[in-house]
Formats: structure tokens, sequence, C-alpha cells
């Protein structure tokens, strides 16, 4: 009787095994980061209020910072189960309570960008339907269109998610190499190719780096979900770090040239004036107008509609992250069982329909109140969800320290010690430069930006307490769980649902 009803409980709540390999995971990273998103959206304000033409190693010293991150990231995942994310490792090294804090701050992480995500996809929606169909189209009935889409695609197997992923996030990275490559080789360059003018010291310096740096982490985030796939990873051990270190490679390299790019195309004399203007105007057309200019007046709409795709795909990538946190959450206890719950694809299904839900509650607010969704929405929640993400970051790389000085697991210093030492020292740093610019990063005035910073301390105080009351229920759920997959596992795959 105990096997039966063991079996039955496990399929619901098992992730479907050997499903994803490194570059499956590597696309669903890249399409969170947003290539084409990333450039539109950040490169005027960056230049014009950071380095100017310095801005494109940034992404390099940034792009090398993850990279110290990621050392004892993915050495510590060799040792500690990660589906649960950066609560998983934070617990292994910090203790419970410290796990389920980092548990609800990766999910005020991602689903205040997630809602930061559904304001911007909707808003240039409505614009783009306006420009080229002349449709008027308010922006909150295009959220509720895409809320539902992003559910039917999460509630699939991963796999499938991973093919959308790669198709769309393939089309954008096309378009934006065909504009390089026409800068390149045409005569587009509108002072010549000048290297130093963007990647000495000097010209890294300009101006405002700091600023330049947060910005430059803003869009770069996200490749600490590879962990989130080991449960679905083909080989994780392996898998997963390949996946995070090509991930942060390819990013960090892409994004430097293609800023580099748009920097050639106006001049590095002229660059900032031109971001300065578009900053004041149309933001997207810093990026949109060159594309036209070198492409083809086909260039602008079609770029339109795969920066509309490009945030799609970065949607339906935050929704299968927020699904497995709250998946393995509720295998630990954390939140109720029900929400371990898988579907007939062995995707977090209930999880899905949960989050949607509180998607819809957190963007409709907006909507009723009539506020702008790009100076209220877009900007005060992905403020919030960088700034979370960065202490998350702090927290993780002590827990690394800490977990390997106790259990002496791995006696390589350099990975065990010196990285993730440097890695929190560094983070700390960035986190205090986001704190510093924060009215800047989140378009906020300063009263309000003080009441969104609040909202970290808030909910790690509330984990706190949760934690409290979840200790026991959390050891027994997991070693239930696991009891129980590994019953079902035994089972031919055919019963296995």
């Amino acid at each position: 009787m105990t096997n039966d009803s063991t079996t039955t409980r496990a399929p619901q709540t098992g992730l479907k095994k050997n499903a994803v390999g490194v570059f499956d995971i590597v696309f669903f990273v890249l399409s969170a980061q947003a290539p084409l998103t990333g450039i539109v959206g950040v490169s005027a304000i960056a230049i014009a209020l950071g380095n100017g033409a310095g801005f494109p190693p940034t992404y390099v010293v940034v792009g090398l910072v993850m990279l110290v991150f990621s050392v004892g990231f993915t050495t510590m995942t060799r040792y500690v189960p990660s589906h649960g994310g950066f609560s998983s490792l934070v617990e292994a090294g910090l203790g419970y309570r410290a796990g389920v804090v980092s548990a609800w701050l990766a999910l005020l992480t991602y689903s205040g960008i997630q809602a930061a995500m559904y304001g911007l996809v909707s808003v240039t929606t409505s614009g783009m339907l306006q420009e080229f169909f002349g449709i008027g189209v308010p922006w909150w009935a295009i959220f509720a269109v895409t809320l539902v889409v992003i559910l039917i695609l999460g509630e699939r197997n991963v796999k499938m998610g991973a093919n959308v992923l790669i198709v769309l996030v393939a089309l954008e990275v096309l378009i934006l190499v065909a504009f390089a490559v026409g800068v390149f080789v045409g005569d587009h360059a509108a002072e010549g190719i000048d290297v130093a003018a963007s990647f000495s010291p000097q010209a890294f310096m300009t101006g405002a780096p700091g600023i330049a740096i947060m910005f430059a982490i803003a869009s770069m985030f996200g490749f600490e979900s590879t962990t989130l796939y080991a449960a679905e990873a083909k080989d994780a051990k392996r898998t997963v770090p390949r996946a995070t270190y090509i991930s942060v490679a390819f990013i960090s390299l892409l994004l430097t040239f293609l800023i580099w790019t748009v920097v050639v195309y106006y001049g590095p004399s002229q660059v900032m004036g031109a971001a300065v203007e578009a900053i004041q105007g149309d933001p997207a057309g810093f990026v949109t107008a060159p594309l036209s200019a070198v492409l083809g007046p086909w260039a602008a709409p079609v770029a339109s509609v795969l920066l509309v795709t490009s945030l799609i795909a970065a949607l339906l990538a935050f929704h299968n992250i927020i699904n497995r946190y709250l998946h393995s959450m509720a295998r630990r206890g954390i939140l109720p069982r029900g929400l371990a719950r898988t579907n007939r694809f062995q995707a977090p299904g209930t999880a899905a329909r949960v989050q949607t839900v509180l998607a819809f509650l957190t963007v409709t607010p907006f909507a009723l109140l009539g506020l702008h969704p790009m100076t209220t929405l877009f900007g005060w929640l992905s403020g919030l969800g960088v700034a979370a993400l960065v202490t998350l970051y702090v927290v993780t790389s002590l827990a690394i320290f800490a977990f390997f000085r106790r259990t002496r697991a791995d006696r390589r210093p350099w990975n065990t010690v010196v990285m993730p030492l440097l890695s929190a020292v560094l983070m700390a740093g960035f986190l205090a430069l986001i704190v510093v610019n924060f009215d800047v990063l989140a378009d906020a005035d300063v009263a309000t930006s003080v009441i969104i910073l609040g909202i970290v301390p808030i909910v790690a105080l509330v984990g706190w307490a949760l934690a409290g009351w979840t200790a026991g229920t959390s050891e027994r759920a997991l070693a239930l769980e696991e009891e129980a997959v590994a019953e079902a596992e035994r089972q031919p795959e055919h019963q296995r649902g």
C-alpha cells in the first residue's frame, strides 16, 4: 500500500530527467538576458549618463566579475544539489534560515524583473501596432494576452521551451550581427575604427563609469539560473558549469562588440551627444535608426518585431526560473506542497499557474491607477530586482566560502577561498554602486527609491521569521520527496506517465 501511494505521488512532483543539454541551458540564459533588449534599452542611457564611448569595455569588466563569482558557484554545485538555485547553496553554507531568506529574495528578484518585462513588452507592442498598422491597443490588453501565451508555453516541458527560445534568440542575434558587419565592412563608421577611443583605460574612466557598470549589470544577470535546470539536465555536474561559463563569456563579449559597433557608427566624439539627445526623445531610436541606415528601411520594423519576441523570450525564461524556485521551495516545505506538483509534461504546472496569478496581481494595479508602465512599473520593479539579485550574489559568495571552510569537501584554495571572497568584495562594490545611483537605475525620485530599496530588507526579515515555522516541515518534506522520486524511477517508464 505504501509503495502504491508513493509511486502515484512521485510523478506529480518529479521534473523531466535528461531533458536539456549545455546549449539548451545556454539559450535559456541568453533569452533571460535578451541581447536585443539589452542593446536597445540600455545603450543610450548608459552612454549618455555613464562613460560615453568608453561604455563597451564595461561589459568585459562586469563579465570578469561574474566569472570570478562563477568559479566558486560552479565548484559548489558539484557537492550540493542545486535545483533550488541560490537558496540550496546558501542553506548549505550559512544554514537553513539563511537559505530560506535567499529563496524569498530570489522570488522577489525574478518576480520583480518579470513584472517589469510585462510592462515593457506591453508598451513596446502597443507602440509597434500603432506605428506600423495604425491600430490602437491599450498596453494592459496586450499584457493580458501575453500573460496567457507565457502560461501556455511555461506549462509545457522544458525542452519545448528551449526550442522556442533558441529560435527567438538566434533571430535577434542575427540582425545585430548583420548590423555590425554592415558598419565595419560598409562605409558606416563616422570617424573610422578607433579601438583606443573605447578600450583604453582613459576612455573607460571618462564621465561616470560607476553608472555604466550599474547598467551593464542590469543587462547581464541571469547566468546563475543555470543551476535551476540541474534536475532536468543531462550529466548535470558537467553540463551546469559549462553552461554557466559559456553564458557569461558569450553574453559579455557579444554585448561588448555590439555596443562598440554602435559607438563606431556614431563616432567616439559624437556618440555621447547622440545618446543624450536620444534619451530626451526616443531612446530606442538610438539603435533602431542606425539599423535602418545600415541595413535598409526594412530593418526598423523587423527590429521592432524582434524586440517584442526578445521580450517574450525573456518572459518565458523568467517564467521558467520562477516556476523552478516555487517547485523547489514547495518540495522543501517552505511553501505549500501543492506547488511541487508537475503536470503530464513533467513541468511544474501548478507553480506556473500560481505565479501567473501573482504576475497579474502585481501588474494590474499599475493599469487601474493609470500609471505609465515605463516610468513606474518597468523602472521601479527592474531596479528592485537588480538590487535584490546583487544582494544574493554577495550572500552566495560568502556561503560558498563558509561551506568549503567547514566541510573541506574541496581543498583547492583558488576555487574555495580566493575566488569566493574576491567575488563577495567585488559584488558588494557593485551593490554599493546600485544603492548610491538607484534613482538613476529605477528612474525614480530619492524618496521613492528609498521605499523601493526598503522592500529588500523587509522581504529578508519576513523570510527569516517564516523560516522558524518551516524548518521541521522542510526536512521531512524533502526526505519524503527524495524517497518517492527514487521509488518512481525504479518503475518502468510507461508507468511513470
